[in-house]
């Protein structure tokens, strides 16, 4: 047996014995792999709330307002969660803002879309349309949104 296969046959020995028993090889290598996938998916999964700096009850009239366009938000609760964003996303698109795929994430075509927007309200915000919810977006947002504080 040569050195590399002599250690390969420690490595997995050792990782059989950490992992409850050395049954066979493969079954001490392939332990280990759901625990990869488990934290791959993880890192992909989208963020249960994004309320791109409205507090609660800025949120809470977005979705309100929201709900009254006909897109429905889910739960009125002051948390943008996914279905909120679905219903935002549904409403950019139906305005040609491009917010891509209705999915509740809120990545950077849906942050365009919202940039758009605001933009077209002519309400002098001038964002750049660039994907980034910096500052200015979210004091935009934050702005636009306490116009519907009478619909709830």
């Amino acid at each position: 047996m040569g050195v590399l296969t002599k250690a390969l046959v420690s490595v997995t020995t050792a990782v059989g014995i950490a992992a409850g028993g050395l049954a066979t090889t493969g079954t001490a290598v392939a332990a280990p792999a759901p625990a990869q996938q488990q934290t791959a998916s993880a890192e992909v999964a989208p963020l249960a709330v994004v309320n791109l700096g409205l507090n609660t009850a800025q949120a809470k009239d977005w979705q309100c307002w929201l709900r009254a366009l006909g897109y429905n938000p889910g739960t009125i609760d002051g948390q943008l969660g996914t279905d909120s964003w679905k219903a935002a996303q549904r409403f950019f698109n139906s305005l040609n803002f491009n917010a891509g795929t209705v999915d509740g994430i809120v990545g950077p075509n849906t942050i365009q879309a919202l940039q758009r927007y605001l933009n077209s309200r002519n309400l002098g915000y001038d964002l750049d349309v660039d994907g980034i919810a910096g500052t200015r977006t979210k004091n935009a947002f934050a702005n636009y949104a306490d116009r519907f504080s009478h619909l709830c």
